[in-house]
């Protein structure tokens, strides 16, 4: 049967108005891949998966949350959608409104988006707006505008978002047959954290007699520079080169907490050294290519484990990667060495590739 989509797929299991009209770019069904190298550099012993989500459409999970809020939209007669965002939302934003022909606006905090993810949402024909300010800046002035005009806000405050972003923790269970013992992740403004345990709550609840099965422990990585739930505290400039959670204030931060404590996991930070030793080492292993955000949740898992402080012998761990690779390549491009030049000789490829 052909692929039709999320809404298409697990619609009966997401609370969507009647009125919603499907928006779809066949986001979704994204690879569970098995990282036996990673896993065995990190000590072995147990089950690591990348579910790599930087293969949806736009390049991040937030394709998931974007198909069911546009959709509702459209189906309500809104025209204009706008979102504040460090790059990944306003991509798939300006991209499922196009589909939807709808206008879309993002504000963007200045200086702070990778050029990939800008590209994107101007690309998709988005109004861009950049502010003075920081992500937590514009969201305050994206959901002040919609309380004042028919605009509809499709940040993860939208609780469509949530309903569409789960279908990620549908996917894994249904792919391993069960939820992971762990599931590790980035965590910047929490709506992600937020949707995976209330999806993989929900199949746990459709599982008779199997509610353990489908609950994973959950371990949430924040960028040490853009650590709000570690800290305990809004962090007022965040920084960190993972662009796509550079953010201090989580709109869903109090539900991410809880998230992990009712999975019996936590929230930890892990460096920017860290965060890129990962994101480079998951590429050297396994061939898979995130943006750096990405690489924070195994950069946790990594930490977590080298210091005895998360047991994984015999056990099944799915990391989140949330963005393709290509969303910051400037953030290998400006570090690498500049490509060997030989002349056009067969003797000095040779020298060049063989040492004679």
């Amino acid at each position: 049967m052909t692929y039709q989509g999320l809404i298409h797929t697990y619609g009966h299991l997401l609370d969507l108005p009647l009125h919603t009209r499907t928006v779809s770019l066949l986001e979704g069904r994204t690879p569970l891949i098995k990282a036996d190298n990673l896993a065995r550099h990190l000590g072995g012993g147990f089950e690591l998966f990348i579910k790599y989500e930087g293969l949806n459409p736009t390049g991040s999970f937030k394709d998931r949350g974007m198909t069911a809020a546009v959709s509702e939209a459209l189906g309500r007669g809104a025209t204009t959608v706008i979102c504040a965002s460090t790059g990944n939302t306003a991509a798939s934003a300006a991209a499922y409104a196009a589909r939807a022909g709808m206008k879309s606006i993002v504000l963007i905090p200045q200086g702070k988006v990778a050029a990939g993810k800008l590209a994107g949402a101007i690309a998709y024909g988005a109004q861009v707006i950049q502010i003075d300010g920081s992500f937590d800046d514009a969201l305050t002035m994206v959901v002040e505008i919609t309380n004042k005009h028919p605009i509809c806000l499709v940040n993860s405050i939208n609780p469509y978002r949530i309903e569409g972003q789960k279908t990620a923790a549908f996917e894994i269970c249904d792919e391993l047959g069960s939820a992971p013992d762990w599931l590790c992740l980035p965590v910047g403004n929490a709506g992600n954290i937020t949707a995976y345990w209330a999806g993989f709550k929900q199949y746990s609840g459709l599982q008779s007699g199997l509610k353990s099965a489908f609950l994973p422990r959950l371990l949430g990585v924040q960028a040490a520079g853009a650590a709000p739930l570690v800290v305990g505290h809004a962090v007022e400039n965040p920084e960190t080169v993972a662009t796509a959670i550079r953010i201090g204030k989580p709109a869903r931060g109090e539900q991410a907490l809880q998230a992990a404590e009712e999975s019996k996991g936590r929230i930890i930070a892990v460096s920017d050294e860290k965060i890129l030793d990962m994101q480079k080492l998951l590429a050297k292993l396994e061939g898979i290519w995130v943006e750096p955000a990405s690489a924070t949740g195994l950069a946790g898992l990594a930490e977590e484990v080298a210091g005895n402080r998360l047991k994984v012998e015999g056990l099944r761990v799915v990391a989140v990667c949330t963005g393709h690779g290509l969303k910051d390549a400037e953030i290998i491009t400006r570090e690498m060495r500049k490509p060997l030049v030989v002349p056009p000789r067969l003797e000095a490829l040779e020298e060049a590739v063989l040492g004679n």
